[in-house]
């Protein structure tokens, strides 16, 4: 099957609206305010987040496609060929792209929130993978993954790349995987990659860069918003910050209003004082034998792991 599947109430991003305007809604009015990362990913939010990879100062990407190269026939080893690959949040596809010479997937099922970029990005993965039978499935798996029927039961290998697993607290990681475990099927397994606790001298410039692209990431969150539930934000009367909180091993991204402000939400409106702030991302770093004892703990028994040379970055496969 090489379709896509959309939820019925939006064309271009996978959430149910109201479901949508309800949880930014509720976000926005807390004493904290905050607004899931989810939403960073409008089109213009993809390719933002595309450029963002490209830049010196953030690391992951790299130092993750680097141990795909370095170790590439011992992960191959241990996942085995013909399964059927579901990324988690594929966006460009790029990853996957890399890997499929060596791993050989049955089938491929493209995991994304932002479909019009998702479709975008599989249109020219069929062209140079003919063989491998695709699907786009646009959706918000952050609160459970509903796979269709087309979608193989054997040998399921959940590939969940990058650091994206640190947006989720330890408690709602651990029960992200527990989900994946459950729907492994027979054979089946996860390929994920996670950062590596390391000094904040390295963590905080890889979400601040200084050429400014990761703040009009973080600030193009706000047009969204405006879009998704008719807020009048405007970014100008906002700042960037990435800070490295310690004690919790996170990495937090945050708007910060520059001014007084106020801001028309859908039934009301909520008022922001200056330097109030908007929390909108999580990244939390790892211990390597803690997200281990993770994989342990959702059910997984089987795992193998590689780092680079700095140990600041790892991949993980985890079979049943």
């Amino acid at each position: 099957m090489n379709g896509v599947a959309t939820p019925p109430s939006s064309a271009n991003f996978g959430v149910d609206d109201a479901a949508a305007v309800a949880e930014i809604r509720a976000g926005l009015l807390q004493e904290r305010a905050e607004v899931s990362p989810k939403y960073f990913y409008d089109p213009l939010g993809s390719k933002l987040f595309e450029a963002i990879t490209q830049l010196p100062e953030y690391y992951p990407t790299r130092t993750e496609r680097g141990i795909f190269e370095r170790h590439g026939a011992e992960i191959a080893r241990s996942v085995g060929t013909g399964a059927a690959m579901i990324e988690l949040g594929a966006g460009n596809c790029d990853k996957a792209r890399r890997l499929f010479p060596a791993l050989r997937p049955a089938q491929y099922v493209a995991v994304d929130i932002s479909t019009e970029f998702l479709l975008d990005a599989l249109r020219e993965m069929r062209g140079k993978f003919p063989d491998i039978e695709m699907q786009a499935l646009g959706m918000d798996f952050s609160s459970g993954l509903n796979l269709p029927r087309g979608v193989r039961n054997e040998k399921r290998l959940f590939f969940y790349p990058g650091s994206s697993i640190g947006n989720f607290t330890p408690a709602a990681a651990l029960e992200l995987l527990r989900d994946l475990r459950r729907q492994c099927g027979v054979a089946g397994g996860v390929l994920i990659g996670v950062d590596l606790v390391k000094p904040a001298s390295i963590l905080e410039p890889a979400y601040d860069d200084a050429l400014g692209v990761t703040a009009a990431f973080n600030l193009n969150l706000l047009n969204h918003l405006n879009r998704l539930i008719d807020a009048n934000f405007n970014p100008g009367d906002w700042r960037h910050l990435a800070l490295f909180n310690a004690p919790l091993s996170r990495i937090e991204m945050h708007l910060e209003a520059r001014c007084d402000l106020t801001v028309s939400l859908p039934g009301g409106e909520r008022r922001f004082a200056r330097g109030e702030r908007i929390h909108t991302e999580s990244s939390y770093k790892y211990e390597l034998l803690q997200f281990r004892a993770l994989l342990v703990k959702a059910g997984f028994r089987n795992i193998n792991t590689w780092t680079d040379e700095r140990h600041w970055f790892a991949v993980c496969h985890a079979s049943i």
